[in-house]
């Protein structure tokens, strides 16, 4: 009978960061006692994740992937740039998004307790990757999109390699139309999406707040110009109504062409690929966004080491 329980796994796995199997196989070496594990761990090298796990971790890759009429974009963070292009990091987050694919919903726990293709669970393997890369590396966020019937197109923007890069986008076409030729419009509308940064697919879908803070700003700015308050009332909705237009996907202008909505894009294609389109929904992960970028515990470290 092993002289430990499931919580002192759990206890272990986060007082050490480790994996649930080293965890485990440090209990039965130390049997059973905690502290020996812990020194077990860190003489191999397996009880750093913890420490690490308090950087910021701004850099990374983002991920696409694509099966049938469903797609996924999951964005891993690191704290260099030097890690994304390491080969292990690499083949983590290629293989990690096509788990992605088989989950249900876009809950990052979900994802980490999925099982992963060389054993054990995706949070076991980035455990594992903190441990051997040597920096904090993070799952931020999925997001999935699927249609019933059309495509669901990939975009990365300038790629480190296949399917992964700093921006990536996934476009969901619905349509009973010719396939290959929504494929061919999926990668032109994910090469604006990409370019035009939109905030969400139509004017409905934008955040309230943000809408409220431009029209706080829009109001201040009426203010000073001294014009009666019903033109400033206009003042304000049209300003606002500006931002909704051109950060809406739908009613921004088509970069390829610098004229046509992109909701006329849409329409026009039915043409072309022989049924109705409709843009129904799409993604786009850029690295690092929203992240506040903050010198890394192990750059700090250098700086020291450096100075003195």
């Amino acid at each position: 009978m092993a002289a430990f329980t499931a919580a002192d796994v759990k206890a272990l796995r986060e007082k050490t960061g480790a994996g649930m199997m080293d965890a485990k196989k440090a209990l039965e070496g130390a049997n059973g006692d905690i502290e020996a594990a812990v020194d077990a761990l860190r003489a191999k090298g397996l009880a750093t994740a913890q420490k690490k796990s308090s950087r910021t971790a701004a850099e990374g890759l983002v991920g696409v992937a694509v099966e049938g009429t469903k797609g996924v974009a999951v964005e891993v963070n690191s704290e260099t740039d030097f890690v994304a292009k390491n080969d292990q990091f690499q083949d983590f987050v290629r293989k990690t998004t096509q788990v992605a694919l088989g989950t249900a919903g876009d809950d990052v726990d979900t994802l980490k307790a999925a099982a992963y293709p060389t054993g054990g669970t995706v949070g076991d393997k980035l455990t594992d990757n903190v441990a051997t890369i040597g920096e904090n590396q993070q799952i931020r966020r999925i997001k999935t999109v699927s249609v019933t019937d059309g495509v669901v197109v990939p975009y990365i923007h300038n790629a480190v390699a296949s399917d992964l890069g700093k921006i990536g986008v996934l476009v969901a076409l619905q349509s009973e139309g010719d396939k290959d030729k929504l494929a061919e419009l999926g990668k032109k509308l994910g090469m604006h999406i990409a370019a035009a940064f939109p905030q969400a697919l139509t004017a409905e879908g934008l955040d309230s707040e943000v809408l409220d803070r431009e029209r706080k700003i829009a109001a201040e700015k009426a203010a000073e110009s001294g014009k009666p308050a019903e033109v400033q009332a206009k003042m304000v909705d049209g300003a606002v109504n500006k931002y909704a237009k051109e950060n809406a996907l739908l009613s921004q202008v088509y970069v390829i062409d610098n004229k046509t909505p992109i909701s006329q894009v849409v329409e026009q294609a039915a043409k072309d690929v022989g049924a109705k389109v409709e843009l129904v929904d799409y993604v786009r992960f850029q690295l690092g966004e929203g992240i506040e970028k903050e010198e890394s515990d192990f750059a700090a470290e250098v700086a020291a080491a450096v100075a003195g």
